[in-house]
């Protein structure tokens, strides 16, 4: 199964390529729209901000192709950002593939105790039995950098609590999957998550 890691240009791609290499997956690292298209699975990594990110997507001719894929794809921190409609960070238009939008965390401002960016691990807990959760523990501890998140609606998967606020720690809809902590940096946990997206069906992806 082909597995393409879109080069966004601001992403440490080789952390999640690592990730899945010890899975035995081989992914391809590429900007180009066909190898895109044609790959089994698509992971859309992505660090630093959404307006430089977009960006980068526009000048690289790759934001119809994301928005038209119809295979399963993951993304993760401001990958996962990226997918929703919008995000706060730089008032940007995002890919919109998922029906929710990315805000500003405020939980620094209001609890000192609790400084932003929300850095360092933190749980994971189900909010539906997707597959892609398959075989966690009811709290997971996964790992988190950021300072803008989204807000829990009809397409989290799973939330986190930073102080006073329980935000999306994952989100999904039809085959766009998102996770806003680093899979790649969190251990097993993240690993069965990785695999759980690889053995994703058709049928998963229609949910």
């Amino acid at each position: 199964m082909s597995l393409v890691i879109v080069d966004t240009s601001c992403a440490n791609l080789s952390s999640v390529k690592f990730a899945f290499e010890r899975l035995g997956v081989n992914p391809v690292i590429s900007a180009d729209a066909s190898v895109i298209r044609s790959a089994d699975r698509v992971i859309l990594p992505g660090v630093g901000t959404a307006k430089a990110a977009m960006r980068n997507l526009h000048q690289l001719g790759l934001v119809d192709t994301l928005r038209q894929l119809q295979q399963p794809v993951l993304g993760i921190c401001l990958g996962m950002q990226l997918l929703t409609e919008s995000s706060a960070e730089g008032n940007v238009d995002c890919l919109g593939v998922i029906p929710t939008r990315t805000k500003a965390m405020q939980q620094g401002q209001e609890s000192p105790q609790f400084p932003l960016p929300h850095m360092g691990w933190n749980t994971v807990v189900a909010s539906t039995d997707n597959p892609l959760l398959k075989g966690l523990d009811s709290s997971a501890y996964c790992y988190f950098v950021h300072s803008f998140a989204v807000a829990t609606d009809a397409y989290t998967l799973a939330t986190t609590q930073y102080g006073n606020t329980r935000f999306a720690s994952m989100i999904g809809h039809g085959n766009f999957f998102a996770a806003q902590f680093h899979p790649e940096r969190s251990g097993k946990v993240g690993a069965t998550i990785l695999k759980n997206f690889m053995e994703l069906t058709d049928a998963d992806s229609r949910t």
